[in-house]
């Protein structure tokens, strides 16, 4: 059983990797390089970044949610309490940050996206743009911690 519940950690890990090192590479990378593009540029970059992201990026991201939850399940009915508690606080993480996704970015990201296969600028485009970076760093930590949970349970 245990060996189960770990190879759906390692699962988890593999797949949240994914989405944690999007949000890195966005909060380090890509925040301070927007700054100095123009607003057609902007517009256009993101609102295709979010185009193909919202579209492809669920697939990793709800695999790894329902890693987390299965390992947490095995870790508990082997009795593996640590690993279990800390796969459970991995699935809150990452609920935590489906939430905000949820209410903050997405909304932003069809807005973009419209814009980008309309060819128009939104007049407000900065403040859309930083409206999402202004989550972007808490998003990446919700995601970092969870993965560092998620590694718990495989030295557990």
């Amino acid at each position: 059983m245990i060996d189960l519940a770990r190879m759906a950690a390692l699962i988890a890990i593999l797949t949240t990797g994914v989405v944690y090192g999007t949000d890195v590479f966005c909060a380090v990378v890509q925040r301070p390089a927007l700054a100095h593009v123009d607003d057609r540029a902007l517009t256009a970059v993101m609102g295709n970044v979010h185009l193909y992201g919202d579209r492809r990026m669920p697939v990793p991201g709800a695999v790894g949610i329902i890693a987390a939850a299965i390992c947490a399940a095995l870790a508990a009915v082997a009795g593996r309490w640590v690993g279990a508690v800390a796969a459970a606080i991995a699935v809150g993480l990452l609920l935590t940050w489906i939430v905000l996704y949820g209410r903050v970015s997405a909304p932003i990201n069809r807005q973009l996206a419209a814009a980008a296969r309309s060819g128009e600028v939104p007049a407000n485009v900065r403040e859309l743009q930083g409206n999402w970076d202004r989550i972007i760093a808490a998003r990446a930590v919700l995601q970092g911690l969870a993965v560092a949970a998620l590694c718990l349970t495989l030295v557990t």
